[in-house]
């Protein structure tokens, strides 16, 4: 007697449950001069107006391992996004934050490369450009704020998890564990001006809107100093025009401190108690942020 293969009993379940995407890869994607690669999630429905989130690997893993690592793709199932994980085959597996490519609008880099999946994206699956993201951890939160820093015409918002300002690697011959030069991830300390002038010398002349920023850091990385996050909320703090208006304790759980800026809507830092590297991805709290979800 003949037998149904596994493989369409699980067709079959995917069939039923309305859920059959996949991570597929991309080869090509447009200009790419660093040679990373691109893997992509697109759930099975879309939502009218298709947002985009690129999620961005720590030092030493891939986009398929970050795929994996959080819940992301289970809300965009349920919410319609699209997710974007690039890899970097370079240095260690870190991303480049640290060339004058990404940390200059246009110019190359890592950067360059996760703009022209953007712009793919946005293509092949008409996304709407008002609704991009950027998130990631270590490594990826470094990119997520060098993104935010160089490219604030594409991105909407980003959350870094467990990262470094922009341009806090500038000129450094990369940014890895190994990385001679330790002084960025040690916690590099400049004032809120500068750290600004960083983020307005990667677009000059840009007079756009900014990306609204989520800053998550454990107090107790000793791998990425927490005095990173207090320099990154420094610098968007000062780029998006947002003081520091007060803490709430005890959000999103009980070993988090929460940070707001002006009204909360722009800037939001999150600092847990005992926490260390990296701190784990919030998604319902960062979703709503990006206001993705309710």
């Amino acid at each position: 007697m003949l037998r149904p293969s596994p493989s369409i009993f699980v067709l079959a379940t995917c069939v039923a449950l309305g859920f059959c995407a996949s991570l597929q890869a991309v080869a090509s994607f447009g200009t790419n001069p660093t040679s990373i690669q691109m893997n992509i999630y697109v759930p099975d429905k879309l939502a009218t107006k298709t947002a985009i989130i690129v999620a961005l690997h720590p030092c030493g893993g891939t986009g398929p391992q970050w795929y994996a690592s959080t819940k992301l793709p289970s809300y965009a199932d349920t919410n319609g996004f699209i997710l974007i994980y690039p890899s970097t085959p370079n240095s260690s597996h870190c991303w480049d934050v640290q060339s004058v490519g990404s940390l200059t609008h246009g110019q190359g880099g890592d950067a360059l490369g996760i703009i022209s999946m953007v712009n793919y994206t946005l293509s092949k699956y008409s996304g709407d450009p008002a609704r991009v993201f950027a998130m990631g951890g270590s490594s990826g939160a470094m990119m997520t704020n060098v993104l935010a820093g160089s490219y604030p015409d594409v991105f909407e918002a980003g959350a870094a998890f467990s990262g470094t300002a922009h341009a806090c690697f500038a000129g450094a011959a990369s940014a890895t564990p190994a990385t001679p030069n330790q002084t960025c991830q040690m916690g590099l300390e400049h004032t809120a001006a500068d750290w600004g002038n960083f983020v307005h010398n990667s677009y000059p002349g840009y007079t756009g809107s900014r990306p609204r920023m989520m800053i998550f850091h454990g107090l107790a990385d000793g791998l990425v100093r927490p005095q990173c996050a207090i320099e990154a909320l420094k610098q968007w703090s000062y780029v998006l025009d947002v003081p520091w208006s007060k803490n709430v304790t005890g959000f999103p759980s009980a070993a988090y401190t929460q940070e707001i800026y002006g009204d909360g809507t722009k800037l939001q830092g999150f600092f847990g108690q005992g926490v260390g590297h990296i701190a784990p991805v919030s998604e319902p709290v960062m979703l709503k942020f990006f206001g993705l979800t309710a």
